[in-house]
């Protein structure tokens, strides 16, 4: 690939000069990491739950080339493609969070998934890249002075989104998107006023959900006070990143996976750091911030608000998440059920991954003049 002239006038020439080879390479180690670990987590989780060795790394390995294409595919795309890109797909997600609602199957007390021809889908996922991106939009529009009420349009998304997002209810994924949006809002100009307005309803929705779900409430207690109830899991993930010391107990040794439900998707951290080692964790975590501190810096270079706005949300979203997993895994914050990108089992996460950091991936590609035609 390094052969290719600077010359080359081809779509894919002129791909591979202009995207950020760096960024890439991290999130092809990143991808590379999480597909070891499903070959490592999975196989006792299937075990117990009475299913073939395999099944969870037959089905991760089926999705691995489709959502490896995605991100590249995307990553071709134009700023303007990408904007249109998500547009169509938030008015088709919101479609599905409304539905999940009503057809969607209810696990443990919440609805969160609808059935697409034999496909588990999980909307709230895709939701997050498609609202960073149409958030930005709305914001840039906003700030040209032009007297369209841009930031209004995206607080009235935003509510649509956090309302459909709590009947589900998935806090989780609400977090994530409020992080996205008040980002995103503060780099474009947010008033003072409305700061201190978003931080007061920020704490006051924290608070609102403590007192009116349940699991909420179950989480935090188990935070603040272990012996309020069941922290297995927690409990467990800690031993094992004790177990796995510096270095680790080796590829295949661990023995967490055989006892965490979930060791395969939101505990898969634990895995690494008793089968790897925290040396190896540390790499792993390296990683996460090298990807989110360069797309930053590239972004910031950029003369398109929009852009820039647009990759801040982006990146944001993917080290939030992160963020999340790994602090629940650690016992650092309360555990929530959410996904360590690219690393965790889960087909809906990684594809609605792939196609945000495709997304992030094109709009941080170098164009003449650095910036958005």
């Amino acid at each position: 690939m390094t052969a290719l002239s600077r010359t080359d006038t081809s779509t894919f020439g002129r791909w591979w000069w202009t995207i950020d080879r760096w960024s890439l390479a991290a999130i092809g180690l990143i991808i590379g990491f999480g597909a070891l670990m499903t070959l490592a987590a999975s196989p006792p989780v299937a075990e117990r739950i009475g299913l073939d060795q395999f099944y969870f790394v037959r089905r991760h390995f089926a999705l691995l080339p489709v959502g490896v294409a995605l991100l590249i595919g995307v990553s071709l795309f134009t700023p303007h493609q990408v904007r249109r890109a998500a547009v169509i797909g938030m008015l088709g997600t919101l479609f599905l969070l409304v539905a999940v609602l009503f057809v969607g199957g209810e696990i443990k007390g919440a609805r969160r998934w609808i059935n697409l021809a034999g496909f588990s889908l999980q909307p709230s996922e895709f939701i997050k890249p498609f609202f960073a991106v149409v958030a930005a939009w709305m914001f840039a529009e906003w700030r040209k002075g032009e007297g369209f009420p841009g930031h209004i349009v995206a607080i009235a998304i935003y509510g649509v989104i956090i309302g459909l997002l709590l009947l589900q209810p998935d806090l989780g994924q609400a977090v994530v998107v409020s992080a996205i949006f008040f980002g995103q809002f503060f780099l474009a100009g947010m008033p003072i006023i409305w700061i201190v307005g978003g931080v007061l309803l920020g704490v006051a929705g924290l608070a609102g959900a403590y007192f009116t779900l349940d699991h909420v409430a179950s989480r935090v207690n188990r935070f603040l006070d272990p012996a309020s109830g069941d922290s297995y899991q927690v409990d467990r993930s800690l031993e094992a990143f004790v177990n796995g010391g510096l270095f680790g107990r080796g590829p295949g040794e661990g023995t967490v996976k055989a006892y965490i439900p979930d060791a395969h998707a939101d505990f898969v951290f634990a895995v690494a750091g008793e089968e790897l080692g925290l040396v190896a964790c540390l790499l792993v975590l390296t990683l996460f911030a090298f990807v989110v501190l360069r797309g930053f810096a590239r972004a910031l270079g950029e003369q398109s608000l929009f852009v820039m706005l647009a990759s801040a949300g982006l990146l944001a979203q993917f080290g939030v998440q992160a963020l999340v997993n790994m602090g629940s895994t650690l016992h650092m914050i309360p555990t929530k059920g959410m996904t360590l990108p690219f690393v965790s089992y889960g087909g809906s996460s990684m594809l609605a991954l792939c196609m945000g950091m495709g997304m992030a991936l094109a709009l941080t590609r170098r164009r003449v003049g650095g910036g958005y035609r």
